[in-house]
């Protein structure tokens, strides 16, 4: 019994030491990101729509105050930050209206982009109107543009922000699944949602695959999302919003501050 009881004490005390070391070397490497300046680019998964409390200032753009860099930036407390990421951005765009603030002096930088050049909002407009096999082949097509020619577009955005950011720690964000699969939900078939998320992966591995050829940093946000999909019950995803229909299919608040704000602090 003593011997159970002693066990028992040291796997609990060496559970406790590792995550405090763990927590140690996540909150210094912060403090190391945040000695530099922290520029956020990207779409409207780095620009917070969907998370409401947007900044006046930033337009159409709809930069929030909940979105993960704007909260990363909060609590690390950057020598400067500069929060461009836009709803709607293309790579295109993120090359030619995004890049201004990187210098030498950037410490960090997180971007999520490819989303919109694989032609995701049509694709979600197409499987919500249309019937299954429309929306398998709108997908096929997007996975098609993924395959050959997402890569160079992505190549080129990496290219230029270390160009422009040499001494930057980049951290390249992803996507989530849409949805959770086998339960019952009102909405799109099982056959759809099936086809979203693989089609999710899909577009994840290819910008992970690119991120890190660069020596980037992929932040894979599937895994904080598990449990918190569209059909979950404590979904941190916005289904078709018909009020606000540029809300459908971004994170709320929780998925900002639950799903991104966790990855990027272990990322940066």
């Amino acid at each position: 019994m003593r011997r159970s009881r002693l066990a028992l004490f040291l796997s609990s005390f060496l559970l406790a030491a590792t995550a405090a070391l763990t927590g140690a070397a996540t909150a210094q490497a912060s403090q190391q990101a945040a000695a530099g300046g922290y520029v956020a680019l990207g779409d409207s998964y780095s620009s917070g729509v969907g998370a409401g409390s947007y900044i006046s200032s930033s337009g159409d753009c709809k930069r929030s105050t909940k979105a993960y860099p704007y909260l990363w930036a909060a609590a690390n407390s950057p020598s400067s930050f500069d929060f461009t990421a836009c709803s709607g951005a293309r790579t295109g765009d993120v090359l030619s209206g995004q890049l201004g603030p990187l210098s030498s002096a950037t410490g960090l930088v997180s971007l999520s982009v490819g989303g919109n050049d694989a032609g995701f909002a049509d694709v979600m407009t197409t499987c919500v109107l249309q019937s299954d096999s429309t929306c398998l082949s709108r997908i096929a097509t997007a996975r098609s543009y993924v395959d050959s020619t997402l890569p160079g577009r992505l190549d080129s955005v990496y290219t230029a922000v270390r160009t422009r950011a040499p001494n930057a720690h980049v951290v390249v964000l992803g996507y989530p699944r849409f949805y959770k699969l086998g339960t019952s939900c009102i909405g799109l078939s099982e056959t759809k949602r099936k086809a979203i998320n693989d089609a999710a992966d899909h577009l994840d591995n290819a910008i992970a695959q690119r991120a890190r050829a660069h020596g980037f940093t992929f932040g894979d946000v599937r895994t904080t999302f598990t449990g918190h999909e569209i059909c979950s019950g404590s979904s941190w995803l916005h289904s078709v919003d018909w009020f606000n229909i540029g809300n459908s299919y971004h994170p709320t608040a929780a998925g900002q501050s639950g799903g991104y704000l966790p990855v990027l602090n272990g990322a940066a």
